[in-house]
This record gives structure tokens, C-alpha cells and sequence, in this order.
């Protein structure tokens, strides 16, 4: 197993966020001198006696490569402790699984539809209640807090419509009441943005976004600083085996080495695409955390080192049937659900990745259907403005 000791976490996080990315987790192996984490394609290990093995006894429980990812993700975070699993929403059903009968969550209702389903059709038949609310404001969340409240879930900034969550207000307040605060930094990735630095106790990532970044793996992760809560959150994924294989642990490691440069680029195209976008006489309103006039602005601008490349925004005409010609007519943006990769896509919330939620709720929190979202990929801004021009008309 690669010797990772001498990255320390306390080393690693004085370090620049580029040398970070690209040396986390990341140590010659020892044996052969190859400097990228061998993927170690086992079932199981053998043992010099029963009980007396090096560290590892079955994969399901662990695996050299996910190790090394493990503690690569738990770097960039800035945590102490990082769990790899086998997609986000298996992360997610992770951490309601700490929850029993009885316990209540509060959630924003602007949230990803897959979490969504998750929450209403597994975890509310099992006794769990969930309050849906708009998380503008830490007064808005108060009010559903109760002797039942276990747990609160933040997206920020959000799917699709690009709300801004106060992650230090939001863990302050949980703090005084014991309550779990869980954040789902998928949108902003470790480049932009490091919830445990702000209180959280537990970050989420689908690591299939922005970490994996080549649209080539579906992964989740889990990173936190308690000991304990480590321990409960790994006797679940070892009991409930939502695991990653080794060549996906590979790739994401892989991945992460540049989400450096590909942030920076993300977050320059992202920028240029939305002032684009905002200026455009069909365009009707721009979703972006990084305009002055954002609502969520100021606590972007306190909480995130840039703004992004994921984008949402409506047509003045405002039909369906118009939105969805726009979604069929690009050819650089490839209509398809996800988002984080190199290459850029465009995506129809209502039909698409936000479906499960009932279209009443949808509408209600803001999300339209004719809603169009794009997650600007690291193309030359240019050739990516040519082609929504020829599009939207």
C-alpha cells in the first residue's frame, strides 16, 4: 500500500490549491516506483494467519486504490476522514441511514430531483420526515427546528436555480441545537468552496461532477473531521456495500490531479457564457451566482473563491415548445442529463434530471418548464457562444 504519510493533512492544506489537487493522496507505490496508485483489480486478500492480515481482508470493506482516494478526498476538503461510494445518491442514502424513525431533516426545496425521490419515496416510509424550505435565509430554517430535528442538507449553490446558502449561519445555528449539518458541494467542487471550513459537519460530492471531470465514472464521496461519525458512516458503507470498484477510484484520482485547471477554465467560460446569456434580446432572465445583483451574491462572494460554470436561464418566450428547440438545436452543448465534465451540456431540469419532483412543487419553488441549464464545459468560450447564438436564434 502507498506510504501517504508524509502528506499530512495539516501539510497539504498550507499548500496551494493547484499543488494540492495534484499531490493529494498521491505517492510513489513502493514497491514498483510508479507514480500513479496502482488499481488493485482484487476480491480478497491473502492472510498470514486468521485475524493477522496487512490492513486489508476483503475488497468490499477496502481496497488500496479507494484508500488512497479516500484520503486524496478527504485533503482537498480539508477534512480528516473521506468515505468513497458507489454514486452520490448512495453517499446521500449514507448519511439518512444515521437517522432512525421519528427524526426530522430540513432541506432546501430548490434541491437535485435524484435526492428529491430519494428522501420521499425510501426514507418517508421509514418514519423519517423532511421539511422542504427556502434557505435564503437561517430565519426561514429556525422555524421547522424541533427536538426531532437531526439533520440539515444544504445544496449551495443549488440545482438547477443557482441558490446561495449561508454554510457558516446555517452550521452555527445547528451547532447550538446538536443538529447534523450536510452539505452537497457537488456544484462547487473543493476549488470554490470548503463547507467543513465553515461548520459543516459532513460534505457530499457526486464525485461523477466536477471531481471525476471527464464524464467517464459515476462515484460519490463522503468527507467529515469526527472520528465517531466516521465510524458510523463506514460500518454503513461496509454493511450496506455501495462501494466503488478500483478502476473508477482510479479515474477519479486521475481526475482530481487536474480539477485545478479545469475549474479555473470552467469558472472563466462560465462567467463569459452568462453575461453572454444575460445580454441576449431572447434571453429572459440569467441564473448565476456571480452577478452583483444575485440575491445570494454577497455570501457567494464570502464563501466561494469564483462563481462557476453552471448556468441556468428562461427564454421571453416562454413556452416549453420553445425551450425544447433551443435543447435540440445546440451541437457543442450535448443535450444530456449530468454535468462537471470537460465538454459542455445543456439540460431540461423539468424532464430531465428534475422529473421525480411533482411539477406542482416545481413550479411553486420557481423551477419552470421551460427552464434550461447548462454546465459550461472548458471549450473555447467563443466556439460556445456560436453555437447558443445559432440555437436560441
Amino acid at each position: 500500500m502507498p506510504d501517504i504519510s508524509h502528506l499530512c493533512t495539516l501539510n497539504i492544506i498550507i499548500m496551494k490549491l493547484a499543488t494540492k489537487f495534484i499531490h493529494a493522496g498521491a505517492t510513489p507505490d513502493p514497491s514498483t516506483g510508479a507514480i500513479m496508485t496502482p488499481i488493485y483489480q482484487t476480491s480478497t486478500y491473502v492472510q498470514e494467519a486468521p485475524g493477522k492480515n496487512k490492513g486489508f481482508e476483503y475488497a468490499r470493506s477496502q481496497n488500496p486504490t479507494r484508500k488512497a482516494l479516500e484520503e486524496a478526498l478527504a485533503i482537498i476538503e480539508n477534512g480528516k476522514f473521506g468515505l468513497a461510494f458507489s454514486s452520490g445518491v448512495a453517499a446521500t442514502d449514507a448519511v439518512i441511514k444515521l437517522l432512525g424513525p421519528g427524526d426530522e431533516v430540513i432541506c432546501g426545496n430548490d434541491m437535485y430531483g435524484g435526492t428529491y425521490r430519494l428522501f420521499t419515496k425510501v426514507f418517508e416510509k421509514f418514519g423519517i420526515k423532511f421539511h422542504y424550505v427556502d434557505m435564503h435565509s437561517v430565519d426561514n430554517i429556525s422555524k421547522y427546528i424541533n427536538s426531532n430535528t437531526k439533520l440539515i442538507w444544504l445544496e449551495t449553490p443549488t440545482n438547477p436555480l443557482m441558490n446561495i446558502c449561508d454554510i457558516e449561519a446555517v452550521s452555527a445555528l445547528a451547532k447550538k441545537q446538536n443538529i447534523l449539518v450536510c452539505v452537497d458541494n457537488t456544484f462547487a467542487s473543493p476549488y470554490l468552496q470548503n463547507p467543513l471550513d465553515l461548520g459543516a459537519d459532513i460534505v457530499m460530492h457526486s464525485v461523477t461532477k466536477y471531481l471525476g471531470g471527464h464524464s467517464d465514472v459515476i462515484q460519490g464521496c463522503l468527507v467529515m473531521n469526527d472520528a465517531d461519525l466516521r465510524e458510523k458512516l463506514y460500518f454503513l458503507q461496509k454493511s450496506c456495500g455501495a462501494v466503488p470498484g478500483p478502476m473508477d477510484c482510479f479515474l477519479v484520482l486521475r481526475g482530481i490531479k487536474t480539477l485545478g485547471v479545469r475549474m479555473k477554465a470552467h469558472c472563466e467560460n462560465g462567467k463569459i457564457i452568462a453575461n453572454w446569456l444575460r445580454n441576449h434580446p431572447k434571453v429572459a432572465k440569467v441564473y448565476w451566482p456571480g452577478f452583483e445583483d444575485h440575491p445570494g451574491y454577497a455570501i457567494a462572494k464570502k464563501q466561494m473563491r469564483d462563481f462557476g460554470g453552471m448556468i441556468s436561464f428562461e427564454l421571453k418566450n416562454d413556452s416549453v415548445e420553445e425551450a425544447k428547440r433551443v435543447l435540440s438545436s445546440t451541437h457543442l452543448f450535448s443535450l444530456a442529463e449530468s454535468l462537471g465534465g470537460v465538454e459542455s451540456l445543456i439540460n431540461h431540469p423539468a424532464s430531465m434530471t428534475h422529473a421525480s419532483i411533482p411539477r406542482e412543487e416545481r413550479i411553486k419553488n420557481g423551477l419552470s418548464d421551460s427552464l434550461i441549464r447548462l454546465s459550461v464545459g472548458i471549450e473555447d468560450a467563443d466556439d460556445l457562444i456560436e453555437d447558443l447564438k445559432k440555437a436560441i436564434g
